[in-house]
């Protein structure tokens, strides 16, 4: 028994100078840190996910990604993103593409647009709340592709009768 796995294991067996490199498990879910000593004052924009663990004064703009606030992150800016989850404090209106968590250790002060949110016991939330339902955002979208196909559909409906006008003259 102890001799039939070696032969099984010396054909498959890579040699002992190959490397093979590992990709590293941060590339799909690239993300931006604030660190907690970190004080950034005007527009922080970007297109991968950010967390703020220290201190932001402006506007927050990421709206295809997720923005996190630590625990120790004091925020006091408009955030504008995909997604934002809330462990510091926010002064300042947030507007959500998809999900706004509020965890138990969170603050927020001031309006909230979503179209999905969650506040867990313990959470404040002080201002407005409108929850978006998810229809309007993807209907503008197939919308606007319907409205060019609709604007080329009338003249080129409206030119067979033209056409048949033209074969029936001649």
């Amino acid at each position: 028994m102890l001799q039939s796995p070696e032969p099984k294991y010396a054909p498959n067996a890579t040699p002992a100078n190959s490397y093979i490199p590992v990709k590293p498990a941060t590339s799909p879910m690239d993300q931006a840190n604030i660190g907690r000593t970190l004080v950034i004052k005007g527009e922080v924009t970007g297109a991968e996910a950010l967390f703020i663990d220290g201190r932001v004064e402006g506007t927050i703009s990421f709206p295809e990604n997720r923005v996190t606030i630590g625990r120790n992150g004091n925020v006091t800016a408009n955030i504008t993103a995909k997604e934002v989850v809330i462990m510091g404090k926010v002064k300042g209106n947030v507007e959500c593409e998809d999900r706004l968590d509020i965890r138990s250790e969170g603050s927020v002060t001031g309006d909230v647009s979503t179209v999905r949110i969650s506040v867990e016991d313990g959470a404040v939330l002080k201002g407005g709340i409108q929850v978006r339902s998810v229809e309007p955002k993807p209907e503008k979208h197939p919308m606007q592709s319907q409205t060019k196909p609709a604007e080329t559909s009338k003249p080129s409906a409206s030119e067979p009768p033209k056409a048949l006008a033209a074969n029936s003259g001649a």
